[in-house]
C-alpha cells in the first residue's frame, strides 16, 4: 500500500508526495526514464522508497493501531522548558500587540494582498525567524509556541499564517535546519530570520500525488559546477514574493551519478525564473501563490540539499513537524467560532428564549466547544512530543492534521447555521448596516483549503493507513507480493505465523476490561477503558481485513479511511483525558469538556466500527465505473457545463516564458 501527499500549496484533490522518508541512507528507487510515462509499479517504488521504514523511537499512534494502548507514552502530560516559555511569551505579547494595532485583516481580504508594510513589520518583530535557531538570528521558538503564534496571526487574517508557515514549516528554513550543511545554514538562515521570504516548489501542472512523474529537470553542467533547471511549478505558496526557493527537480541518472529527485536552494531573482501568474482561490485571498517557470536556471552545486536523489526524503521529513502548522490554524478557527457562537446564542432571542437554549442549537454549541478542546489538546500534545525529540510523531502529526482540518470545517459550517443569514452575509455588509462585522462566511472559505493543503483528506487516510498496517506488511509482504516466488512466500509465511501467534492473543483481553483500571483518572477512567478496548478491537478488525483481502487491501480505501478515523478519535480521547487530569486543580472545568468530548467521540467511534463491515463500498465503486464510462450522462443534461474546448490540465513547455513576470517586489526589510 503506497500513498503520496501534497506539501502545501496545492489545491489538488489528490494530494502530493510520499509521507515520510527513510533517513537511514538506503538506496532510493530509481525514477523512470520518462516522467509522465510511468507504470503503477514504478510509481509505487518511488513513493515507497521515500517512506521511512524503520521505527527507532516510540510512537503512541503506532502502538494504538496495533491494539497496544501505551498510555505511559503520553502520561504524565509532557512539560516544557520554563525559560523558553517565558522568552516566547514576551514575543507573543509583542506579536499580539502588533497584529491588533497595525494589521487590518479586513483590508487584506478586500484588497486580496498583504501590504508591504506588514511584511516589513513582521520582519522587524522576527516573525519570519520563529523556527530558526537563535544562533542564526532567529527566535528559536518551540513547536508549541510557534503554533500559538500562527493561531494569533490566523485570527486576524489566515493569509498571514499561511505566509509565515509556508515560509518556515516547509520553506527553506526547515529543510536546511534538518539536512543543510553548516555553510548552507550560515549563508541562508540569517537572511531568512531577518525577513526574507522563502517558498517550496514541488507541485507541477500535471503532477500532484504521483512524484514519479515529476517533470522539472536539473541537468548537470559539463564542468560540474552546477545544474540547469527547466520546468514549471504550480501552486507555490509565497512564490510571487519569495527571494529564496526550495525546488524539487529530477537529476538524470548516469554512470557514477545517482540522480533522482533532488532538493535545491534557488535564489528567487536568478536569471531564467519567471513568475507567470499569481493564482486566486476560493479563500485565503491574501495568499501569494504562483505559477513559476524555470528556463535554464543555473544553480551551483553547493546549493544541493542533502545530496542527489534525497529530495523526496527531505521534503517529507520536514512535514512531520511542519504539518502541525495547519491544525494550529484550525484550532484558532475553532476558538474564534466558539466565541462568536457563544455570544450570539446568548444574545439572540427567538420564540421568547435565547437561541442557545433551543436543543437544535445547543447540540451545535456542545459539539463546537468539545471539539475545539479536543483539537487543541491533540495539537498541544503533538507539539510537546515533537519538542521532546524522543518520539516518532509521524502518525500523530498526520492524525491531528487530518482530524483538525475536518472538524474545523464542521465547526465553521455549524457557526454559519447558528448565525443564519448573518453567517452568509459578508463582514463588510454587516458593518455597513451597523452590526458587528463577524467574518463567518470568510472563515468557511479560508478553512476549506486545509482539507487539501499538505495532503488531502483522502491521501492522509491512505498515508496513515500505510503506517497503521506496516507491521502486517512487514511480516506478510512476500505472501501478498505477486512477484515473489514460492521460496520467498514460504519464508514470509513462517515469519507471519510466528508474529501472529505472539500478537493475536494480546488482542483478546486487556486492561480496559477491569472495572478499576485507570482509577486515578476519576470520572474519566471509563473513557480510557473504552479507548483500550476499542484499540484492541481496531487491531483485530485490521487483521481480519488483511486476512480477507491480502494484496487487495490497498484498494479498500473506504475501509482504511474508517480505520484511520477510529484511530484519530481514540488518540483524541486519550489526549483529552490525560490533559484534563493533569490540569484538574488549575482548570477543573476542563474535566467537563473532556467528558463531553469523549461521550461525543464514542458515538462517532461506534458508528465507524459498524460501517467497517456494513456499508455500500463495493456498490459505490461499481457505480462509479459506470458513471465515468458515461452510462448516466443524460443525467447531466439541462445545464450549461464548462467549455469543452479547454483541457482540464494545462499543457506547458520547458522553454522561456512568453508572459511578463508578475512577481511582487517587496521593499528591503529594515
Amino acid at each position: 500500500m503506497t500513498t503520496t501527499q501534497n506539501s502545501r500549496p496545492a489545491p489538488d484533490e489528490s494530494g502530493g508526495v510520499p509521507e515520510r522518508p527513510d533517513t537511514s541512507g538506503g538506496t532510493a528507487a530509481p525514477l523512470p526514464s520518462e516522467a509522465g510515462h510511468v507504470s503503477e509499479k514504478e510509481a509505487r517504488q518511488v513513493a515507497e522508497a521515500a517512506r521511512q521504514s524503520t521505527w527507532d523511537r516510540p510512537s503512541f499512534g503506532k502502538e494504538l493501531f496495533l491494539g497496544r494502548f501505551r498510555l505511559d507514552l503520553i502520561n504524565p502530560w509532557p512539560g516544557s522548558d520554563a525559560a523558553d516559555d517565558a522568552r516566547a511569551e514576551e514575543f507573543l505579547e509583542q506579536f499580539r500587540a502588533y497584529l491588533t494595532t497595525e494589521v487590518d485583516g479586513e483590508a487584506i481580504e478586500r484588497d486580496a494582498r498583504i501590504p508591504d508594510e506588514v511584511f516589513q513589520g513582521l520582519g522587524r518583530l522576527g516573525a519570519f525567524g520563529m523556527k530558526i535557531d537563535r544562533a542564526y538570528g532567529g527566535l528559536g521558538l518551540s513547536n508549541l509556541q510557534y503554533c500559538r503564534a500562527l493561531m494569533l496571526a490566523g485570527s486576524v487574517n489566515p493569509a498571514i499564517s499561511a505566509l509565515l508557515s509556508a515560509h518556515q514549516s516547509i520553506g527553506v528554513p526547515q529543510p536546511l535546519k534538518m539536512f543543510g550543511t553548516a555553510e548552507q545554514k550560515q549563508r541562508f538562515l540569517p537572511r531568512l530570520a531577518a525577513g526574507e521570504v522563502s517558498a517550496f516548489l514541488l507541485t507541477e501542472p500535471d503532477v500532484g500525488s504521483d512524484p514519479a512523474r515529476l517533470a522539472t529537470t536539473a541537468e548537470p553542467t559539463e564542468d560540474g559546477s552546477g545544474y540547469r533547471l527547466n520546468g514549471v511549478k504550480l501552486w507555490a505558496t509565497n512564490g510571487s514574493v519569495a527571494t529564496l526557493l526550495v525546488v524539487m527537480a529530477r537529476v538524470p541518472a548516469a554512470e557514477g551519478r545517482r540522480g533522482g529527485i533532488t532538493a535545491f536552494v534557488v535564489e528567487g531573482d536568478a536569471e531564467g525564473i519567471t513568475v507567470e501568474r499569481r493564482n486566486a482561490f476560493l479563500g485565503l485571498r491574501g495568499l501569494e501563490n504562483s505559477v513559476t517557470r524555470f528556463h535554464d536556471v543555473f544553480v551551483p552545486t553547493e546549493n544541493v540539499i542533502g545530496g542527489e536523489g534525497k529530495g523526496l526524503k527531505i521534503a517529507l521529513t520536514t512535514l512531520n513537524t511542519g504539518r502541525l502548522s495547519l491544525p494550529a490554524m484550525c484550532v484558532g478557527a475553532g476558538k474564534w467560532s466558539l466565541n462568536v457562537a457563544r455570544e450570539w446564542a446568548a444574545e439572540r432571542v427567538q420564540w421568547g428564549r435565547p437561541v442557545g437554549e433551543h436543543e437544535a442549537v445547543a447540540q451545535k454549541l456542545a459539539f463546537m466547544a468539545a471539539t475545539t478542546y479536543g483539537m487543541e489538546t491533540m495539537l498541544d500534545l503533538c507539539c510537546r512530543l515533537a519538542d521532546d525529540d524522543r518520539n516518532d510523531i509521524r502518525i500523530e502529526a498526520a492524525l491531528v492534521k487530518l482530524y483538525a482540518s475536518e472538524m474545523a470545517w464542521r465547526i465553521a459550517d455549524d457557526l454559519i447555521q447558528i448565525r443564519g443569514g448573518r453567517g452568509y452575509e459578508t463582514a463588510e455588509s454587516l458593518s455597513a448596516r451597523g452590526e458587528r462585522p463577524a467574518a463567518v462566511e470568510q472563515l468557511l472559505r479560508d478553512l476549506r483549503i486545509n482539507r487539501i493543503f499538505e495532503g488531502s483528506t483522502e491521501i492522509m487516510h491512505l498515508l496513515i493507513a500505510r503506517e497503521a498496517v506496516d507491521a502486517h506488511l512487514s511480516v506478510a509482504g512476500d505472501i501478498i507480493d505477486p512477484d515473489a516466488g514460492l521460496g520467498r512466500k514460504a519464508k514470509a509465511g513462517a515469519r507471519a505465523g510466528a508474529f501472529y501467534a505472539k500478537w493475536l492473543p494480546t488482542l483478546a483481553v486487556g486492561k480496559g476490561q477491569r472495572p478499576t483500571a485507570y482509577a486515578e483518572f476519576g470520572p474519566l477512567a471509563t473513557h480510557l477503558r473504552q479507548v483500550e478496548r476499542a484499540s484492541r478491537k481496531l487491531a483485530r478488525s485490521t487483521f481480519y481485513a488483511m486476512s480477507r483481502w491480502q494484496g487487495r487491501m490497498e484498494r479498500k480505501q473506504a475501509f482504511l479511511g474508517r480505520v484511520v478515523d477510529i484511530g484519530a478519535e481514540l488518540f483524541a480521547m486519550a489526549a483529552v483525558c490525560v490533559r484534563a487530569h493533569a490540569e484538574r486543580d488549575t482548570r477543573p472545568q476542563n474535566l467537563e469538556l473532556a467528558d463531553l468530548f469523549c461521550r461525543q467521540a464514542r458515538t462517532r467511534v461506534d458508528a465507524l466500527f459498524t460501517a467497517l463491515w456494513d456499508n455500500t463500498d463495493s456498490v459505490d465503486v461499481a457505480a462509479a465505473k459506470r458513471i465515468v464510462a458515461g452510462r448516466y450522462a443524460d443525467l447531466e443534461s439541462g445545464v450549461v457545463t464548462p467549455p469543452a474546448d479547454l483541457p482540464w490540465v494545462a499543457t506547458w513547455s520547458p522553454g522561456p516564458s512568453s508572459v511578463p513576470d508578475v512577481r511582487r517586489r517587496i521593499p528591503p526589510r529594515e
